[in-house]
């Protein structure tokens, strides 16, 4: 058996109402990660290789990267179609990076690669105008079943779901990806065991297993939001402080109390007033902040506080 490294991203930008990704096609028409081989004797090292790439196969340039996790279960369907002259046994190890930038810029017609709401595939984890009706409608009850007589599958389902009085766990992106899959409730595990496919359709599928990378980052990124000032790279160089709780609140799937998130704000000391009014707003002028990137090392790199509106 050979071994084969692979290189996925997560593109993530925000658009004023959606957080977006970019993705290109695959067999079938299905949606997949930008997805490229790493060549230890042309690439330095494997960031240099994802930008190479990215850049080739899509025409964007990547600012912001961080590794995400490596991908490299035996038994996980594996994207050999997206690498060139891998051998049929190869093993497929896929690094996985999450990338921000500031705007959903359009791409070139040249390229395949298009923007794509991240809800599509994950609509159960939108909860920005209340809770979806297909958790208690479609999943709950299909999980409760599956997990009947099996209290670590109950646990597992009710915590991660928000079921039988749990609150939401907004970071539990994946787990509960997981037990959609384990549980044949995502059509990407009838692909991949051959079953019949399942009789509700819970989000749009994505090529090999880019769906549980693409929960992977999600999970990412709404804990990161919390310690790290990341949330800044989705941001212009100008924002309001509306705009800026927005994009918090769609990264998070949750609304904020407006009150309580601009006076955490204001205790981290990452943003300042620029004395600048956002013009053409049709109401009152709103001001425009920037973020203060020079005082991360002097105040340390914290995050933003996320005061959830409990329904």
């Amino acid at each position: 058996m050979s071994l084969r490294i692979g290189l996925s991203v997560v593109i993530v930008a925000y658009d004023g109402e959606k957080p977006r990704v970019l993705a290109t096609r695959r067999e079938g028409d299905l949606a997949a990660l930008p997805f490229g081989a790493f060549d230890p004797d042309k690439h330095r090292t494997f960031e240099l290789a994802l930008r190479g790439w990215v850049k080739e196969q899509t025409g964007f340039q990547l600012g912001y990267v961080e590794q995400l996790y490596t991908f490299g279960d035996r038994d996980r369907e594996s994207p050999e179609a997206t690498l060139k002259d891998a051998p049929e046994d190869a093993l497929i190890v896929s690094v996985g990076y999450l990338a921000l930038t500031q705007e959903a810029e359009r791409l070139p017609d040249a390229f395949e690669a298009r923007w794509r709401g991240w809800y599509r595939h994950f609509p159960w984890e939108d909860h920005r105008k209340g809770r979806p009706a297909m958790l208690d409608e479609l999943i709950a009850p299909r999980l409760l079943t599956w997990s009947a007589g099996h209290e670590d599958r109950r646990s597992r389902a009710t915590i991660a779901f928000g079921l039988e009085g749990n609150d939401w766990p907004d970071e539990a992106v994946l787990e509960r990806y997981e037990l959609l899959y384990e549980a044949g409730l995502v059509e990407e595990c009838a692909r991949d065991r051959g079953l019949p496919e399942p009789d509700v359709k819970l989000g749009e599928p994505m090529a090999s297993d880019h769906r549980r990378i693409l929960a992977t980052a999600m999970a990412r990124l709404r804990a990161k939001i919390r310690y790290r000032p990341v949330v800044f790279e989705l941001m212009p160089d100008r924002f309001t402080l509306t705009a800026l709780q927005s994009t918090v609140e769609a990264i998070l799937g949750q609304s904020l109390h407006k009150q309580n998130f601009r006076r955490a704000l204001d205790r981290t000391s990452l943003v300042e007033g620029t004395g600048q009014m956002q013009p053409g707003t049709g109401g009152r002028p709103a001001e425009l902040y920037r973020f203060k990137r020079e005082n991360v090392k002097r105040v340390g790199a914290r995050g933003l506080s996320a005061p959830v509106v409990r329904s």
